[in-house]
């Protein structure tokens, strides 16, 4: 049996590469360790409910602020991701067990019990499932509907390269208000920070989902310090905004172990108001560009924000 809180056993596929050194954190990247009522309250759902956070697993820097306030992550088909990307701390290898058809149920009685406003949910990669994963992604989107009727709904997905490609269809026809697909880095460091994984086939799912349905918000994020540089980060951002990508996020790479790509740079404050600025500039309707953004980060008041930013946008023609 795998113990997936020993680092070895959690990422068996990387225990025989050489250490990457962890350079110390600058201070505008240091966050406070969690605590607190409402980070408790929010663990012990998440536990009775038996869920997995990528919060947990991915060792985000933000979960103390955001389970406070009782706003978790949910990671939906197990703890154990089929991929092997090399800047992630999710277990790999094979799942060991099959999806769980009263997960979804469970997601939505947590959203209900954690009163959300907006709830993300996400998952590990399942190649191993025959689509992917995508009618479970529709059946905890339908339950939470059922359960949590004003709770708006966030999904980040993986690719479903493996899958039929009309399986996305199954997902967007599950009407989620946003749905988010990240493209993680640049084209050119996909063979080394994302294996397994295609940019321009990650790319057209994104426009996919517009074109099935204009009304759902399309969602991606890059990490930056893995070795890129301006130019591709700006391309990327000309990439997403041609298959019509609404919101953009990008953050800092933290590296999770020695074992983990390395960071190759602490990206300032001051470029990512940059890409910002640049982003806004190419027509993005939401944007997040700091060093602890992360994906889900402040989501629910993005989503205002978002939704806002777009209804603006329609008046004035």
């Amino acid at each position: 049996m795998r113990d997936l809180k020993i680092p070895q056993q959690r990422h068996p596929e990387k225990a025989h590469r050489p250490d990457n050194a962890q350079p110390k954190k600058p201070s505008w990247i240091r966050v406070k360790a969690p605590g607190g009522q409402g980070y408790a309250d929010t663990r012990k759902i998440m536990r009775e409910h038996n869920l997995v956070t990528v919060c947990e697993e991915a060792g985000c820097p933000n979960v103390g602020e955001c389970w406070s306030q009782g706003h978790a992550t949910m990671m939906i088909m197990g703890e154990v991701c089929t991929r092997a990307c090399t800047f992630c701390n999710i277990a790999t290898g094979k799942p060991p067990e099959p999806l769980d058809a009263f997960e979804p149920g469970r997601v939505a009685d947590a959203v209900q019990k954690l009163g959300l406003n907006h709830v993300v949910i996400t998952s590990v990669d399942r190649d191993d499932v025959t689509d992917g994963g995508a009618e479970h992604f529709a059946q905890t989107i339908r339950a939470i509907r059922h359960r949590a009727p004003g709770t708006t709904i966030e999904i980040l997905t993986p690719d479903f390269i493996k899958a039929d490609p009309e399986v996305l269809r199954v997902v967007v026809d599950a009407r989620p208000d946003v749905f988010n697909h990240n493209l993680e880095t640049v084209p050119g460091l996909y063979p080394e920070v994302r294996p397994g994984a295609r940019y321009f086939h990650s790319l057209r799912l994104l426009q996919r989902v517009k074109e099935l349905d204009p009304r759902i918000f399309t969602k991606s994020g890059i990490m930056v310090g893995l070795g890129e540089d301006r130019q591709q980060v700006v391309q990327v951002m000309d990439d997403m905004r041609a298959a019509d990508v609404d919101f953009l996020t990008i953050g800092q790479y933290l590296q999770p172990t020695p074992k983990h790509h390395a960071v190759n740079r602490f990206v300032t404050p001051e470029e990512f108001a940059g890409y910002e600025k640049s982003a806004y500039g190419k027509g993005f309707l939401m944007v997040s560009a700091t060093p602890l953004t992360r994906s889900s980060y402040h989501a629910g008041d993005d989503f205002a924000r978002l939704r806002d930013a777009r209804e603006a946008r329609l008046a004035r023609g």
